[in-house]
């Protein structure tokens, strides 16, 4: 297998995108690939969707794509893992890639969900929940979430008000990144008085959806070569879990992103003291804290210890949401793994701005799809 860096990157802000088509939305930051890189075309394009069908009424993205931004005859194909839609079309970039298949591939996650209105959109996002034991019964990716968290809360003895951190740290971060949605800082004060969407679960627990695209061009490290600020990729990995969480062996625990993570370390030649941040998939808070656990970095039912500046910040211990994650940045579901991926390759390059994290030479993702049940983890690092 062929070593793989990632030659450009491109997004769009996260927005409510009224003037702008699911097409659209997919196709700028491709195009603003090839401006940067100055080429035409690539031989593979991999597009991460989840709703497409349901929420935009259309499918068979991979050519759609490919021949609005001029790159008809590429191999193009549809990837859907439900909110890790965007990370699965970039495992498949970076498995085309390093196989030799091809020498360019890109990835690109996009969504437009805001045409639509909300009890609509969480109906859709049901979808991708068990249809038999979840969906049917009326249970939406909220609730399962919020089930979770009750049971953490009692089983751990936490209060609500100990995962504020997480949102606040989120929000901090994405007040200075302009591709981000909701660009203002919040309190724990604010935080205690949220409205309540699902006992536990407040607006400020959740992340909202958004309008979004993002999306990274892929090619053998040899054309870079190991100078400057290339970035390349020493870690995939995916794994999955029943899609149920009544079916799973413990519903507090994401089986499927430690097993992810720990695929992911042994092909980086690394443990989790080794990672400088980690754009962590904060749906919900209590995703936040499990996969924390889940990855190695934090004891078992201690994850909320984390939710503090000195831990997650920039310049905390570990930072995560460092761009304003899920939270502040806005989770336009199926391009959400390749926002993280970008934002990652941000942060190895030092173009972060005020949250840059300082000397950051490795970078951990990990894009949860379901409730837990299907999870990509991917690890970059600096070409030295």
């Amino acid at each position: 297998m062929r070593e793989v860096a990632v030659m450009e990157i491109g997004q769009t802000p996260v927005s409510e995108h009224w003037d702008k088509s699911l097409l659209e939305l997919a196709g700028e930051p491709i195009l603003e690939i090839f401006e940067k890189s100055a080429i035409s075309t690539v031989e593979s394009i991999f597009v991460g969707n989840m709703m497409s069908g349901t929420a935009n009424r259309q499918l068979h993205l991979g050519a759609y794509v490919a021949d609005w931004v001029g790159a008809a005859g590429a191999e193009a194909l549809h990837v859907e893992a439900a909110c890790s839609s965007g990370s699965a079309a970039f495992r498949s970039a970076l498995m085309a890639v390093a196989s030799g298949e091809v020498d360019s591939a890109i990835a690109v996650g996009v969504e437009k969900m805001t045409d639509s209105p909300s009890a609509e959109i969480t109906s859709k996002l049901a979808n991708a929940a068990d249809a038999d034991n979840e969906r049917d019964m009326g249970v939406s990716f909220v609730s399962l979430n919020a089930l979770i968290m009750r049971r953490y809360m009692e089983v751990y003895n936490w209060q609500r008000e100990d995962f504020a951190g997480f949102s606040i740290n989120a929000h901090a971060n994405g007040v200075n990144n302009h591709n981000a949605r909701f660009r203002f800082p919040i309190t724990k004060e604010g935080y205690a008085k949220a409205g309540i969407v699902a006992d536990p679960i407040s607006v400020l627990d959740a992340a909202g959806i958004g309008d979004g695209a993002a999306a990274v061009l892929l090619v053998p490290l040899e054309r870079l070569g190991k100078t400057g600020k290339t970035v390349k990729i020493v870690g995939s990995a995916a794994a999955t879990d029943a899609i149920a969480i009544q079916h799973r062996k413990d519903p507090l625990w994401l089986a499927a992103a430690e097993r992810s993570a720990k695929k992911a370390y042994s092909q980086a030649g690394i443990n989790p003291s080794s990672v400088d941040l980690f754009e962590l998939h904060d749906a919900f808070t209590i995703m936040a804290a499990l996969s924390l656990e889940a990855c190695g970095f934090a004891e078992r039912g201690k994850g909320p210890m984390w939710a503090n500046e000195e831990m997650i910040s920039p310049h905390g211990k570990l930072p995560i949401a460092t761009m304003g994650g899920l939270k502040a940045r806005g989770h336009p579901v199926g391009a959400t793994g390749l926002y993280q991926i970008v934002e990652a390759v941000e942060q190895l390059r030092g173009t972060c701005g005020k949250n840059q994290v300082e000397n950051a030479k490795i970078a951990m993702t990990q894009n949860i799809g379901g409730s837990g049940s299907n999870i990509y983890t991917h690890i970059f690092c600096l070409a030295e």
